[in-house]
Protein backbone atom coordinates (compact mmCIF):
# COMPACT_ATOMS: atom_id res chain seq x y z
CA UNK A 1 0.00 0.00 0.00
CA UNK A 2 1.09 3.84 -0.90
CA UNK A 3 1.15 5.60 2.08
CA UNK A 4 2.18 9.32 2.31
CA UNK A 5 4.11 11.04 5.17
CA UNK A 6 4.45 14.49 6.20
CA UNK A 7 7.03 16.72 8.19
CA UNK A 8 9.33 14.78 10.32
CA UNK A 9 8.16 11.45 9.31
CA UNK A 10 10.31 12.32 5.94
CA UNK A 11 13.24 11.94 8.02
CA UNK A 12 12.46 7.92 8.96
CA UNK A 13 11.84 7.71 5.10
CA UNK A 14 13.73 9.46 2.89
CA UNK A 15 10.53 10.24 0.93
CA UNK A 16 7.43 11.18 0.71
CA UNK A 17 5.55 8.52 -0.32
CA UNK A 18 6.09 5.05 0.69
CA UNK A 19 4.93 1.35 -0.14
CA UNK A 20 4.35 -0.51 2.51
CA UNK A 21 3.30 -4.35 2.96
CA UNK A 22 0.43 -3.97 5.07
CA UNK A 23 -1.54 -7.41 6.79
CA UNK A 24 -4.66 -6.13 7.67
CA UNK A 25 -7.49 -3.86 6.42
CA UNK A 26 -7.70 -1.15 9.16
CA UNK A 27 -5.77 2.15 9.88
CA UNK A 28 -4.12 0.53 12.64
CA UNK A 29 -2.53 -2.20 10.56
CA UNK A 30 -1.81 0.40 8.55
CA UNK A 31 0.65 2.23 11.16
CA UNK A 32 1.77 -0.94 12.61
CA UNK A 33 3.12 -2.30 8.97
CA UNK A 34 4.52 1.63 8.52
CA UNK A 35 5.69 1.31 11.47
CA UNK A 36 7.93 -2.07 10.82
CA UNK A 37 8.78 -1.15 7.57
CA UNK A 38 10.01 2.48 9.41
CA UNK A 39 10.99 2.14 13.11
CA UNK A 40 12.40 5.63 13.72
CA UNK A 41 8.94 6.88 12.75
CA UNK A 42 7.03 4.54 16.03
CA UNK A 43 7.98 7.41 18.82
CA UNK A 44 5.95 10.34 16.87
CA UNK A 45 3.16 8.44 15.62
CA UNK A 46 2.11 5.88 18.94
CA UNK A 47 2.40 6.44 22.93
CA UNK A 48 4.06 3.87 25.44
CA UNK A 49 1.01 1.89 25.29
CA UNK A 50 0.86 1.12 21.30
CA UNK A 51 -1.80 4.09 21.14
CA UNK A 52 -2.45 6.38 18.14
CA UNK A 53 -1.10 9.64 19.74
CA UNK A 54 -4.00 12.35 19.80
CA UNK A 55 -2.15 14.78 17.82
CA UNK A 56 -1.26 12.24 14.80
CA UNK A 57 -4.30 12.62 12.21
CA UNK A 58 -4.25 9.78 9.28
CA UNK A 59 -5.87 10.54 6.00
CA UNK A 60 -7.99 8.06 4.35
CA UNK A 61 -8.83 8.87 0.53
CA UNK A 62 -8.90 12.44 2.04
CA UNK A 63 -11.20 11.78 4.98
CA UNK A 64 -9.88 11.74 8.27
CA UNK A 65 -9.99 8.36 9.91
CA UNK A 66 -10.05 7.22 13.08
CA UNK A 67 -7.63 3.73 14.33
CA UNK A 68 -10.56 1.42 14.02
CA UNK A 69 -11.37 2.60 10.38
CA UNK A 70 -11.03 0.36 7.61
CA UNK A 71 -9.18 1.03 4.72
CA UNK A 72 -10.11 -0.19 0.89
CA UNK A 73 -7.46 -1.86 -1.10
CA UNK A 74 -5.88 0.75 -3.21
CA UNK A 75 -7.02 3.39 -0.66
CA UNK A 76 -4.60 6.71 -0.82
CA UNK A 77 -3.54 6.82 2.76
CA UNK A 78 -1.94 10.08 4.58
CA UNK A 79 -0.09 10.52 7.74
CA UNK A 80 0.43 13.61 9.50
CA UNK A 81 2.89 13.47 12.57
CA UNK A 82 2.53 15.48 15.71
CA UNK A 83 3.63 18.85 14.83
CA UNK A 84 5.15 21.39 17.76
CA UNK A 85 5.68 25.08 18.05
CA UNK A 86 3.51 27.77 16.78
Amino acid sequence: MDVTVYGPLRAATGSKTVEVPVDGDTVEAVIAAFIDAYPRAEPQLVNDAGELRPSVRVMVDGDNAEYSDRVPPGASVEIFPAMRGG
